[in-house]
């Protein structure tokens, strides 16, 4: 499956996974460079990194799904709309790659053919001493195995709140959809703009604990 040019003028990158995997975190570090530890439950969030206006590049568009899946109707919905998926799991927690592989399923049933743009992505590397653990280690090369060997996906190990190869995810997904160049002079505008409001929630946040203390 190659897309070069997305009919709808922006590609469209898709974050699926089960609650609590950190997809919302994996989003939030790449666009303001910030890491929340405290987990809120996400129903559907879009976010854009909109091209300069006299260029012809496209728009990104990130979809932040939820985890609990209350809505069927829309999952089927930003399956088909969707050029690329990363597929999130936790290093830390077995049953959620089973999700993944439940996901990647129905990306293939939906979109009618095995080779969609996808990124299986291991997160909260941080959480699992795992990578060093004989069972972490396997976890790994099993994961790893499955996404490259048999899916013909991509394979990416992070940790949003250590901020590590969190960029390297989307790069990869744009790389898949042919748009890689895409990325960089959109996020540094993006985390331009997005530097002020970041500052003002700070300065209410520091007003708030000042007047409760």
């Amino acid at each position: 499956m190659s897309i070069s040019v997305p009919p709808s003028g922006a590609v469209r990158l898709v974050f699926m996974g089960a609650a609590g995997v950190g997809k919302t975190s994996l989003i939030q570090r790449l666009l303001s460079d910030r890491f929340e530890s405290r987990h809120r439950r996400t129903v559907e969030e879009v976010h854009c990194l909109d091209p300069e206006p006299q260029s012809l590049q496209l728009r990104i568009e990130i979809v932040d799904t939820s985890g609990s899946y209350s809505f069927p109707a829309m999952q089927k919905l930003r399956i088909q709309q969707g050029d690329a998926f990363a597929l999130v799991f936790s290093l830390a927690d077995l049953d959620s790659f089973q999700e993944v592989e439940r996901l990647r399923e129905q990306i293939v049933q939906i979109k009618g053919e095995t080779d969609v743009p996808i990124v299986v992505v291991g997160n909260q590397t941080d959480l699992f001493p795992g990578v060093e653990s004989e069972a972490g280690q396997l976890m790994s090369l099993q994961a790893a195995a499955t996404a490259e060997l048999e899916w013909d996906s991509g394979y990416v190990e992070t940790s949003a709140k250590l901020n590590h190869r969190v960029q390297h995810v989307f790069e990869e997904l744009l790389r898949r959809v042919n748009q890689q160049s895409l990325l960089r002079p959109a996020l540094e505008r993006r985390r331009a703009s997005a530097q002020p409001e970041l500052r003002r929630r700070q300065t209410r946040r520091k007003q708030e604990n000042c007047i409760l203390s």
